[in-house]
This record gives C-alpha cells, sequence and structure tokens, in this order.
C-alpha cells in the first residue's frame, strides 16, 4: 500500500468516526431540545385545545432548525472529544506521529468536516431558522386568533396582555367562570380590580381587537397617583356589562412585529441600508446589527470547537463517553453563555463586536494548545 493510499484511509477512519459521534450527538441533543422548545411554545395550546397531531409535528419541523444551531457545534464538539480521548488513550495518536505524521495531516479530515459544517451552519442560521422562527410566531398568532380564549388556562395568572392581569377558576365551553382582572399602571401597580362571573371575547372588526365583555361584574378603583393608599379606594360598583380592549398585537407570536430573529439576514440587510431603516430607532439598528454578527460568528462555533477540542481530548485520554460529555458541556455551556450575555446587550452599539468574543477567545486558545501539542 502506498504512502497516498494510507493517508486517505487514515482520514476515511478518523472522519468516520467523528461523523457517527457527531450524528448520534446531534440526534440525542436535538431531541431533547425540541421536545423542551414545544413545551415552552405550545404547552399551554397542548392542554386547553385539542391540538391535532399535523399541528404538533408541524411545530416540530420548525421547532427544529432552532435546535441545529446549538447542537450541531454541540454534537461536533462531543464528537471530537470522544474520537480523540480513544485515539490517544489506544496509543494510536503516538503510532501515527511515530510514523511521520504531523498532527494537521492527522486531523485533516476533521477540519473539513468542520468547514463543512460551518457553511451548513451559516444556511441554517442565516436563512432557514429565521423562516421557521416567523413560521412559528404566525402559526401561534393564528391559533390565538381563532380562539383567543385558549390563553386564558384556568387556575392560573395570565400576564400576556400589557396593563393586566387575569385569572379565572375554570372555562365552559367559550366562557371564562369567575374571572379577575387586574389593572396595572405604568409601574405594574395595581389600579384596579375587576371580579367577574363570567366572560366571553367578541373580535371589533372595525379596530381589528378583541373585547373582552365581563358579565355581572364588580370593580374597584384605586387612587392613580397613589396605589397604595388604602383610606382612598372607592367602593365596588357593579356593572351588568362591560369590556376590555385587547390589541391583537398584543397576542403572543404576533408576526406583524418587528422582531429580527424572524427576518432572514439578506432582509436585514436591506433594511438596515434602505430607505426603510430610516424607520428603525437606533436601538433597534443596534439589535439587528447585532443579530447579523450573532448568526455569522455562530456559524463558526464548529471550527472554533475543532481547534479546541482536539487538544483537549488528547490530553484527557480518555475512553469513557461521560469524560467527553462532561468536557464539551463545560466548554459549550460556556461558550453559549457569551452569546447570551452579548444577546442581553442587542440594544447597544458594541453588542454586534461582542458576538466574536467567544470565538476569538476560544479560537486563540485552541491554536496555542494544538501548537503545542504539534511541537511534542
Amino acid at each position: 500500500m502506498d504512502l497516498t493510499g494510507g493517508l486517505n484511509i487514515i482520514d476515511r477512519y478518523i472522519g468516520r468516526q467523528v461523523i457517527v459521534s457527531a450524528m448520534i450527538g446531534v440526534a440525542t441533543l436535538s431531541s431533547v431540545l425540541v421536545f423542551g422548545k414545544l413545551l415552552k411554545e405550545i404547552f399551554e395550546l397542548l392542554v386547553e385545545k385539542d391540538m391535532p397531531l399535523g399541528m404538533v409535528i408541524t411545530f416540530i419541523s420548525y421547532i427544529l432548525p432552532f435546535s441545529l444551531i446549538y447542537t450541531i457545534p454541540w454534537g461536533f464538539l462531543t464528537a471530537v472529544l470522544l474520537v480523540f480521548g480513544r485515539l490517544s488513550a489506544d496509543n494510536e495518536l503516538i503510532s501515527l506521529r511515530m510514523a511521520g505524521m504531523s498532527l494537521v495531516r492527522i486531523c485533516r479530515s476533521v477540519f473539513i468536516l468542520a468547514m463543512t459544517l460551518t457553511l451548513f451552519s451559516l444556511w441554517i442560521n442565516n436563512t432557514i431558522f429565521p423562516h421557521a422562527q416567523g413560521k412559528i410566531d404566525e402559526a401561534k398568532y393564528d391559533m390565538v386568533v381563532d380562539d383567543p380564549l385558549s390563553l386564558f388556562v384556568a387556575d392560573k395568572e395570565i400576564h400576556d396582555f400589557k396593563g393586566f392581569c387575569f385569572y379565572t377558576e375554570e372555562r365552559i365551553g367559550d366562557k371564562l367562570m369567575r374571572l379577575e382582572v387586574i389593572q396595572l399602571n405604568a409601574a405594574e401597580r395595581p389600579i384596579k380590580y375587576i371580579h367577574a362571573n363570567s366572560a366571553y371575547i367578541e373580535h371589533d372588526i372595525k379596530s381589528d381587537n378583541l373585547l373582552l365583555a365581563l358579565e355581572d361584574a364588580m370593580i374597584v378603583d384605586k387612587d392613580s397617583s397613589n396605589p397604595r393608599d388604602l383610606n382612598k379606594i372607592k367602593p365596588g360598583i357593579k356593572i351588568g356589562k362591560t369590556y376590555i380592549t385587547i390589541p391583537l398585537e398584543q397576542l403572543r407570536g404576533d408576526p406583524r412585529r418587528f422582531r429580527p430573529s424572524t427576518l432572514d439576514t439578506a432582509e436585514l440587510k436591506r433594511r438596515l441600508h434602505s430607505q426603510d431603516g430610516n424607520l428603525l430607532t437606533v436601538e433597534q439598528k443596534h439589535i439587528v446589527r447585532t443579530e447579523i454578527n450573532k448568526r455569522y460568528s455562530f456559524s463558526f462555533a464548529c471550527l472554533t470547537f475543532a481547534l479546541i477540542g482536539i487538544p483537549l481530548g488528547v490530553t484527557a485520554q480518555r475512553r469513557e463517553s461521560s469524560i467527553g460529555f462532561a468536557l464539551s458541556l463545560g466548554i459549550a455551556a460556556l461558550y453559549f453563555l457569551f452569546i447570551i450575555i452579548a444577546d442581553t446587550m442587542r440594544d447597544k452599539e458594541y453588542a454586534q463586536y461582542l458576538m466574536w468574543l467567544p470565538n476569538l477567545l476560544f479560537m486563540g486558545l485552541g491554536i496555542v494548545l494544538f501548537v503545542r501539542l504539534g511541537r511534542k
């Protein structure tokens, strides 16, 4: 067998192990994240409505891209740590080095795979994920508009509507029974309390708003300037029927709101560099730029994890999958933590640059460790 054939076999051997391990890791992690995201997004609607299986499958197909932007780099990192941990523990890496192969040549297939996954992640983060996120919002919005009472879960406080807090004991058909309403001021202080024996929702076509009709209601007012002063509470007023206006844009997941996460990168750039961009506030422009940089930065996570995962996997020298998973969990958690912290500052101008910090730190550390390992 010539040298070239031997090198190709090594590439296939290492590449195949990394691919198989990464696929298992991505599948496992994605199933966990998809299930968690599914419960977070539509748990209340699943409980209150007899949602058909087809709708659940549709939601899962929309949620899957959300999980992939995290699980692809995380699963790849786990695979790299496991494979190179086993190679080192079995002394296979030492044998290859003694045969005159450099560490860069041994890891060539891993870096090729990392670049491939980086390109795939760029496609998902910039095109597929925003589209799927927008579809999730549209689906939830349509479901709520079709049955607005589905937002009112029995025996639970509802804070989905700004300026109000709702509580209902039960729902019977299209009516809420024994509804409690607390109206809040700008400082989130209660200024009005309403108790209604029953309530239902009407759709005001002219204003395109929802009207919550309260029947057999009693209203207690507080002083708006000093709601804590109990001496200024106005006695309860009984009303046969009254209405509370609920703007449709307040409904959870309204697709008409400007949400950069639901627009693909090309559209975000168009809004920034066209006349439409003049309609955005300064903070919104910062948010858009941060979102764009987040997508690009996140896409390079696989390459970053390859650089830091190889030397750490070799140094650990463990065959046990638990050790590799623990290492990947720690590295991924720290990496994602940097992204989350930067995302909380997305309305600041410097947030777009902070998005690249985890890549720079981990990639720099990985290069240093890789060079040191290659010199041994």
